[in-house]
Formats: structure tokens, C-alpha cells, sequence
């Protein structure tokens, strides 16, 4: 397991009581360097959706536990936030939330000339995932093909 990976699984650890605590889901943790700085980002959400109330009532909350803890080596800076309406589905709880709901894939290489796919998210499990098209037609893709996975934006 990376460092990086190691600091997302302990802050999730962390963090986790705190969300729940407040009334809220946690959706995702990510440490990812941009532009030469070190992000340590919480994703949030509920019913409804997430304020900036609300995040910043996670992030005072946990920026204490942090303080304390003082696991992650970097500087950095730590951020809480709305995973956002087109959020990438990622965990178990993400694929069974939206069963029946539209999704768009993207493939790292490119299947029948595309890449880029989009369906009713009809069935997945720890190898694959589902989809069915307007025409009725499903297609099953390995999970390991898959670069991104979200629910997909209606305007």
C-alpha cells in the first residue's frame, strides 16, 4: 500500500465517526499533490445536498483530530466538499445507490472505436459492471477497463 493510500485509509478511518456524527455520508477521501502542493480532500453528502455550512462543520470538527493524530508527513492542505452532481461511483455503496439511474463510463482504450459509453446502470459486482442502451442492448464491461464511472449529467 502507497503512502498516499495509507493517509486516505486512516483519514477515512478518522473521519468517518465525524461525518456520521454530524448526520452525513462520507463519500470519498482523496490526497492527490497539485501543483506542488499536498490536497487532502473529504467528500461529503446527504440528502439534498451539502452546504457550506455543512462542510464547514466537518472541517472544524476534524481539523482537530488531525492536529492531534498527526499522521500524514507532508504539509498540506485539507479540504471538505460536495462530491458534486456528475461525482464518480467508486464504492460498493455508490453502484447500489444507483442501480436504474444513468451512468457514463469511460475506458482507458478505446471498445468498438469509442471510449466514452452511456446506459441504465443495470447490474455490477467486484469484476464488472452493467449497463443497458436506449435499444435495450446491454454491455458488460471488466471494472479494470474502466477509467472513470459517474452518474451521468442531464441538462
Amino acid at each position: 500500500m502507497s503512502r498516499r493510500e495509507e493517509y486516505e485509509e486512516k483519514t477515512e478511518q478518522l473521519l468517518e465517526p465525524v461525518v456520521s456524527g454530524l448526520g452525513f455520508e462520507l463519500v470519498d477521501v482523496e490526497y492527490v499533490k497539485e501543483g506542488g502542493t499536498w490536497y487532502l480532500r473529504a467528500y461529503i453528502d446527504k440528502p439534498g445536498g451539502i452546504t457550506v455550512d455543512d462542510c464547514e462543520a466537518v472541517s472544524r470538527q476534524f481539523s482537530d483530530i488531525l492536529d492531534e493524530k498527526d499522521y500524514i508527513e507532508d504539509s498540506y492542505v485539507f479540504e471538505v466538499s460536495s462530491p458534486g452532481l456528475g461525482r464518480p461511483l467508486k464504492k460498493e455503496k455508490d453502484f447500489a445507490r444507483s442501480i436504474g439511474e444513468e451512468v457514463e463510463i469511460r475506458t482507458y482504450r478505446a471498445i468498438d472505436r469509442q471510449k466514452e459509453f452511456t446506459g441504465i446502470l443495470k447490474d455490477y459486482d467486484e469484476n464488472t459492471v452493467t449497463i443497458v442502451y436506449e435499444d435495450e442492448t446491454e454491455q458488460t464491461f471488466e471494472r479494470a477497463d474502466i477509467a472513470l464511472i459517474r452518474l451521468a449529467l442531464d441538462f
